[in-house]
């Protein structure tokens, strides 16, 4: 089943998050190359393709799991949980259905 993580970063975390960037990079790589990731990316903190110094207010990853309880524990493991730039993390159930 596909599933949505959302990861909100906390405050003043742009160092923080470019540092942990290319650990975070790579789990999302191996799960492109498994076959289980339809998309993932960062949400600029504003209406930005480049938010520069405003950051981001978080990721948003829809990826294959077989349960709901793996894709928390994948999330529970991502670098940017472990740098401290995620201040909460949502997971649940996603159905696609387009396109």
């Amino acid at each position: 089943m596909w599933y949505v993580i959302e990861g909100h970063d906390g405050e003043g975390v742009l160092d923080r998050r470019a540092a942990a960037r290319p650990a975070h990079l790579a789990r999302l790589v191996a799960l492109r190359d498994a076959g289980h990731l339809l998309l993932a990316g960062p949400c600029p903190a504003i209406d930005a393709e480049d938010p520069g110094p405003a950051g981001f207010s978080g990721s948003l990853v829809v990826a294959q799991f077989d349960s709901l309880e793996q894709a928390r524990a994948w999330a529970d493991a991502d670098p940017y949980v472990e740098a401290g730039v995620y201040e909460r993390v949502d997971v649940r159930p996603f159905r696609k259905v387009l396109p």
